[in-house]
């Protein structure tokens, strides 16, 4: 979370410097993201901070970028004790997701 923070606070600096080589950088940095991780605690918060930050508009545009199925994703964090809320366009844990 420290690049966000950084990202943040000094993305809007650079861009004013007309260094973007710097800004894309940046960007970068804060986006890229290989794979998603396979532990689950890091898998829902990485997927819920992706959705909320906009950096996709839907699950299943997260998952065809990293090449998996959203039912997967479902089934796997299912299994660790969340449920994803089309409403809320993140996962819960179960009994939180205001469906249960």
């Amino acid at each position: 979370m420290q690049v966000s923070i950084f990202f943040c606070t000094f993305a809007p600096r650079i861009a004013q410097t007309n260094d973007l080589r710097l800004y894309a950088l940046l960007l970068r940095v804060k986006t890229d993201m290989d794979y998603l991780p396979q532990n689950p605690a890091i898998l829902v918060s990485s997927i819920n901070m992706l959705l909320r930050d906009k950096e996709f508009d839907s699950l299943e545009s997260l998952c065809y970028n990293f090449n998996t199925e959203p039912e997967k994703i479902k089934a796997i964090l299912h299994e660790a004790g969340y449920v994803y809320s089309e409403e809320q366009e993140q996962f819960r844990p179960i009994g939180y997701d205001g469906n249960s």
